[in-house]
């Protein structure tokens, strides 16, 4: 997931692309190896920095979806059309690329190891990717409802398939299909809606923490059914995005 870049006065770190994986046609996970990394809080994200032959730099911030770690992490791009670093990022860079990195950034949209409370995760597209972190590093009982256009669109579905199928990890899983469903599927398309998360969320007089990431729209539609059916909006966080340049 993209943002606009987070001014500061964190210094650029070098990085090296240590390989890449195709999460869809038009997504990709890259995994950067950064001397001397000490590792992030699941949520939080980078800066990542490209040069041009001829001295020209762009920047964008990218979640980190990674289990937190030393010396490596991963960031799942979403390419953007016309965009001036994702195109790059999802089409071009290929292992032994060098790039700059700045971070982690952000102390909100952050699921701490030291919170013993249970973990609501709703994403929608690619605003799954910080929350691939917390599923990654979950310890605590964690559910996780993802919305996606298609199964074409879902990120990350090979590890999203472990979690359901094994039971080896905290972590629930549920995919919501707003266009085109799996055939065979229980259910026909569909948003989310107050049905859906009543039935996926934890009862409301639970002490739950929710995350709720992706577009403007699904994040403030989500919020809002989440308080309709009894959630405390303030153990709700979220985080959205929009139009950046890519």
């Amino acid at each position: 997931m993209a943002r606009a870049a987070v001014p500061g006065g964190l210094t650029w770190q070098p990085a090296t692309v240590a390989a890449t994986r195709a999460e869809t046609a038009t997504a990709r996970t890259l995994v950067l190896d950064v001397d001397g990394w000490t590792g992030h809080v699941p949520g939080q994200h980078v800066d990542v920095r490209l040069t041009a032959p001829d001295g020209y730099m762009a920047h964008r911030s990218y979640s980190i979806s990674s289990a937190p770690g030393p010396d490596r992490l991963e960031v799942t791009v979403q390419a953007v059309i016309d965009g001036e670093v994702s195109p790059h990022l999802v089409e071009v860079a290929e292992p032994g690329d060098h790039l700059e990195i700045r971070g982690p950034l952000g102390g909100w949209f952050v699921r701490r190891p030291s919170d013993p409370r249970p973990a609501l995760l709703i994403g929608g597209g690619s605003g799954v990717a910080p929350l691939m972190s917390m599923v990654r590093a979950a310890t605590n009982p964690t559910r996780l409802l993802y919305s996606t256009r298609s199964p074409s669109d879902a990120l990350f579905k090979a590890d999203l398939a472990t979690a359901q199928a094994t039971g080896n990890t905290p972590v629930a899983v549920t995919h919501v299909y707003t266009r085109v469903a799996p055939h065979g599927w229980p259910a026909p398309p569909r948003r989310l809606d107050a049905d859906i998360l009543a039935r996926v969320a934890w009862p409301r007089d639970a002490d739950v923490v929710a995350f709720v990431c992706g577009p403007t729209g699904f994040v403030e539609t989500v919020a809002d059914l989440l308080v309709e059916i009894g959630h405390n909006p303030a153990n709700i966080r979220t985080e959205r995005f929009g139009p950046t340049g890519g």
